[in-house]
């Protein structure tokens, strides 16, 4: 049977334009067959309508603690972009390997398929599970039906590695996110009259308020050191209201995003932007025109923050797999903080390319970072398999 190249897996796979709004249902079907050459039965969990699918699958003993390696399988759109060559047909160029989601985070998969043969042909001490998802770009949402699989284990995991990119460093926290939707309801009138509700301008009143906690946010000494920037960042994105510069608007929505460092107050923000909508906005827009003046806050996405568990055995393990002796922080956010506060697994990052890479035209990886990964595998590989 043939064995593939981490490189040439890596091809196959970006072949597959798995944007986070299609299905990946193609690429899921490649990976399914792939590794039932190797007498290896993996789970496929589709989403609601079967459009999409995470997959399990474990190599090894099953009646023992194991540990997970973890990918997602969409990637980020290319619309817009001014790439140099088709995304979706990897392409090389000196030690640089060019296509949607070489570095974020195919790249990562392609190492681990590699793999796969030399684990399926060991004895192992202790299982191997893959866990590729879906849905991880547009909020990390593929992965709850996963990992409430991966609950439903008799025996549980012991640790997880989440492949995103980090340059193979390893690391053991970053920040979480939330996704919101704020909704201003107020009452349309003749801007002569002075006599609405105007939403846009409440909302106005929010969004400064909003400034108002950035700054301080910014000026607060780091509870965590190592993050860039240090310290929870709030943001607004976008905002749409009104239908005529001489029309009270009845209505404006604002779309903003907070970042919060990982600990204690993860929900800072929004429990003070709530408050003051409350006791501030609310009560004067209905002091305008008593019956209307209505806001509502959506979370569209929460990730949370991974948080820091050193000197813990998955932080050693990936260590010593590393060849690290340093730990790292990261702003951007993953599946790891799933993994860590829903599946209750030990989790940290560490997986080839570079963060800087992702999301851009022409996102490419280093060859020398894949080679390191797949080193990296080895050694699990030689650590958890009974000797010759």
């Amino acid at each position: 049977m043939k064995e593939y190249a981490t490189i040439e897996l890596l091809k196959k796979l970006v072949s597959y334009d798995t944007t986070s709004w299609k299905s990946n249902l193609a690429l899921i079907e490649f990976l399914v067959d792939y590794l039932r050459q190797y007498n290896i039965s993996p789970e496929v969990i589709y989403n609601a309508d079967r459009t999409k699918a995470n997959l399990l699958a474990t190599i090894g003993p099953v009646d023992r603690p194991g540990i997970i390696l973890s990918g997602h399988t969409d990637v980020v759109p290319v619309t817009g972009q001014d790439w140099s060559h088709d995304p979706f047909d990897m392409h090389q160029c000196g030690d640089r390997l060019y296509g949607r989601g070489t570095a974020d985070m195919k790249g990562f998969v392609a190492c681990v398929l590699a793999a796969v043969p030399a684990f399926a042909r060991a004895d192992l001490t202790e299982p191997l599970h893959l866990a590729f998802s879906y849905d991880e770009e547009t909020g990390c949402t593929g992965v709850i039906s996963l990992i409430e699989h991966i609950q439903a284990m008799a025996i549980k995991p012991r640790a997880c590695i989440v492949g995103e990119p980090t340059g193979m460093k390893v690391v053991n926290s970053h920040k979480g996110i939330f996704h919101l939707l704020t909704r201003v309801y107020g009452l349309e009138a003749h801007s002569s009259t002075d006599r609405g509700v105007n939403a846009v301008m409440y909302a106005a009143d929010m969004i400064s308020f909003l400034s108002g906690l950035a700054r301080e946010m910014r000026d607060r000494t780091p509870a965590i050191n190592g993050f860039d920037p240090p310290y929870t960042t709030v943001h607004v994105g976008r905002i749409k209201g009104g239908i005529a510069s001489n029309i009270t608007p009845s209505y404006c929505e604002f779309e903003w995003d907070v970042r919060p460092l990982p600990g204690a107050g993860q929900d800072e923000i929004l429990t003070r932007f709530d408050r003051y909508v409350a006791d501030d906005i609310v009560p004067a827009m209905q002091a305008r025109a008593p019956g209307y003046g209505r806001v509502e806050t959506e979370i569209l996405v929460h990730v949370p923050s991974l948080l820091p568990e050193s000197g813990a055995s998955v932080e050693t393990l990936v260590l010593a797999l590393a060849n690290q002796n340093d730990v790292a922080v990261v702003s951007y956010g993953t599946e790891a903080g799933i993994f860590q506060t829903t599946g209750g697994v030990p989790t940290v990052v560490c997986g080839p390319g570079s963060i800087l890479q992702a999301h851009r035209p022409d996102e490419y990886i280093d060859v020398s970072q894949l080679a390191q990964c797949d080193a990296f595998l080895g050694r699990l590989l030689t650590l958890i398999k009974n000797p010759d």
